[in-house]
């Protein structure tokens, strides 16, 4: 629904485009496109892909028209396999709206050319981290990294009618998360299931948290962290933003 506008989290979007320079082209990793092994986008055109239901006619007929860019898709693949992980191709798939509706607010003409790289949710964060790390150079060459997920994703608490809000659990696991971004080492969160108050019940399943850790990767140890805010949507699901730079 953020796609619309008029909540928090599209202001926060709005801000950052701001502030954003022209990148080359956009490496999105979605929590919407979980396969086995990484998996890039590889076609000239992506569709726009409405991969949910029951929301209002107006969503369905949205579109972000961005090119593809298949050579730049084959060197990050090449890339990938050089850092030791296989990695594929698919050429058919589109953008989820894990891509396409925050790319709506933060780059609106649709210019810019822009590849998802898949999240593997049968893996842990350190997997993840290491594909960051494998694209770090990215920044180097003016390619934009976004990570598209939640801070907590319990659809069963945003769904249950009643109840204090934000949700204790989600609570405590965003408190925790943020802090250990903004003032932690990054160690702990590596191994967020175990120590993170309050994890299993924020993130039943993993994926919405694991785009963090290819965000991460890609910024390095030392890099400088910013928060840009974003809020709670429907007072359940956390929605921070954060803007990683390499030192």
């Amino acid at each position: 629904m953020t796609a619309l506008g008029g909540d928090e989290l599209s202001q926060t979007w709005a801000t950052l485009a701001g502030r954003l320079s022209r990148p080359a082209a956009i490496l999105m990793v979605s929590a919407h496109w979980g396969t086995r092994l990484p998996v890039l986008t590889g076609g000239a055109r992506p569709e726009t892909l409405h991969d949910f239901g029951g929301f209002p006619a107006e969503l369905y007929h949205l579109r972000y028209p961005a090119p593809g860019d298949p050579a730049l898709a084959q060197r990050l693949k090449q890339q990938l396999t050089d850092a030791g992980i296989a990695t594929g191709i698919d050429a058919s798939r589109g953008l989820d709206h894990g891509a396409w509706v925050p790319l709506r607010t933060l780059f609106p003409t649709a210019e810019i050319p822009v590849l998802q790289l898949s999240v593997q949710p049968d893996h842990c964060a350190r997997h993840h981290y290491a594909l960051g790390a494998a694209l770090a150079a990215l920044s180097g060459k003016n390619i934009l990294i976004i990570a598209s997920g939640h801070m907590t994703h319990n659809l069963m608490e945003y769904m249950r009618p009643g109840g204090k809000r934000p949700p204790p659990d989600s609570l405590a696991f965003r408190n925790w998360a943020h802090a250990q971004l903004m003032h932690g080492d990054g160690e702990p969160l590596l191994d967020w299931l175990r120590a993170g108050p309050g994890a299993k019940s924020a993130h039943p399943t993993p994926e919405h948290f694991l785009p963090l850790f290819v965000a991460l990767g890609a910024a390095g140890a030392a890099h400088r962290t910013q928060w840009l805010g974003g809020g709670w949507v429907s007072d359940a699901l956390a929605a921070d933003n954060y803007l990683f730079e390499q030192a």
